[in-house]
C-alpha cells in the first residue's frame, strides 16, 4: 500500500526521464509539471494556449532555476492538433518515458469539436486516446515507461451514451462530463489489458484527484454548476492542486505501482487525502463496454493501436 503520508517529496530522482503532461499550464497539470521538474525530469508542457504555457514554464523555472521544461502546442479537442504534436515528437525520435493524460474540460454548454464530436468526449477522451496511440512507439524503448490517465471519482456515477454519444438528442453538462471520465477509466484499464497481452513494457495506470480547486470548475462550466462546483465547493471542500496532483504523481513515478492500478485519495469518499489504490466501477471493468468504446474511438480518431485485444475469459 502507498505510504499514507506520501507527498511529492517522496518522488524518486527523475533525472534523464521525459514527461509529456497535457494541460500543464494550470491546475493539476502545472502542479504535476512543477513537481516532476523539481525532481530532475524533463517536462514537455503540452498546452492549448502557448502564452499561458510559457507563463507556466517561467513560473516553474523561477522557482527551480535548473528545471528542464519546454512548451508545445496541443489542442486535445482537435485531432489535427493531436497528430501534429505527435508527428513532431516522432520526427525528432524523442523518447517519452511517461505520458500524463491530465487535461480536461468540465460541464460546458453543448459544443462540438473541430471534427464534430461532443467537446468533453473529444477533449477528455478521444484526444488522449489518439495521443496515446500515436506516442506508444516512442515509449516502448524507455526505462519504466508509463501512460497515466486521469479519471474522476465521478466515473462511478456515469454511463456511456453509446446511442447518443454526441448528445444530439439529450445533453446534460455534468452527465456528459461523467461519461468522459468513465471513458478515461475504461480506456486506461483496457489499455493495460492490451499492453499485457502484447508483452509490452509500458504500464497503463489510472488516477483521480478527488475534489480539487482548479480552473476546471470555473472556465467553461455552465450556469449553476459553476456556482456549485467553483464558487461554493472550491472554498469549502476542495484541496489544493498540489495535493490533488499527488495520485497522478504517485502513478507516474512510484516504483511499486502496477499496470492496471487505479490511484486516488485516501480520505472520506475519496475526495481528498494521500494517494492509495482504489477501485474502478463495475462499468469501467466491463469487457463489452471496453470493446464498444475502443472500436468507437478507433473509428472517431482514425488511430489504431498495434496491440492485440485481450482474450475473453
Amino acid at each position: 500500500m502507498p505510504n499514507e503520508r506520501w507527498t511529492s517529496d517522496h518522488i524518486p530522482d527523475q533525472t534523464g526521464r521525459v514527461f509529456v503532461v497535457t494541460g500543464a499550464n494550470s491546475g493539476l497539470g502545472l502542479a504535476s509539471a512543477r513537481a516532476l521538474a523539481r525532481k530532475g525530469g524533463h517536462v514537455v508542457l503540452a498546452v492549448r494556449d502557448e502564452a499561458k504555457g510559457r507563463a507556466a514554464a517561467a513560473d516553474i523555472t523561477a522557482e527551480h532555476p535548473h528545471a528542464s521544461v519546454e512548451v508545445r502546442p496541443l489542442d486535445l479537442a482537435d485531432l489535427d492538433s493531436v497528430r501534429a504534436f505527435a508527428d513532431r515528437l516522432r520526427a525528432e525520435r524523442r523518447a517519452v518515458d511517461v505520458l500524463l493524460n491530465n487535461a480536461g474540460v468540465m460541464a460546458p454548454p453543448r459544443t462540438l469539436s473541430a471534427q464534430g464530436h461532443e467537446l468533453q468526449f473529444a477533449a477528455n477522451h478521444l484526444g488522449h486516446f489518439a495521443l496515446t496511440g500515436l506516442l506508444l512507439g516512442l515509449m516502448a524503448g524507455a526505462a519504466d515507461p508509463r501512460v497515466v490517465t486521469v479519471s474522476s471519482v465521478n466515473h462511478r456515477k456515469a454511463r456511456m451514451y453509446f446511442d447518443d454519444i454526441a448528445g444530439e438528442r439529450s445533453y446534460s453538462p455534468m452527465g456528459f462530463y461523467n461519461q468522459s471520465k468513465l471513458a478515461n477509466a475504461v480506456f486506461g484499464r483496457e489499455l493495460h489489458l492490451r499492453l499485457a497481452a502484447a508483452g509490452s513494457p509500458v504500464r497503463s495506470v489510472l488516477a483521480h484527484p478527488g475534489y480539487t480547486a482548479t480552473n476546471l470548475q470555473m472556465n467553461g462550466t455552465v450556469g449553476l454548476w459553476r456556482v456549485l462546483l467553483g464558487r461554493i465547493g472550491n472554498p469549502l471542500l476542495a484541496q489544493s492542486p498540489a495535493r490533488g496532483a499527488l495520485p497522478q504523481l504517485y502513478a507516474a513515478t512510484e516504483p511499486n505501482v502496477a499496470s492496471g492500478d487505479f490511484i486516488g485519495p485516501d480520505g472520506p469518499a475519496e475526495l481528498r487525502g494521500a494517494p492509495k489504490r482504489v477501485e474502478l466501477s463495475r462499468d469501467a471493468a466491463d469487457p463489452d463496454t471496453a470493446r464498444r468504446l475502443w472500436e468507437l474511438s478507433e473509428h472517431a480518431t482514425g488511430v489504431r493501436f498495434a496491440l492485440p485485444a485481450p482474450v475473453a475469459p
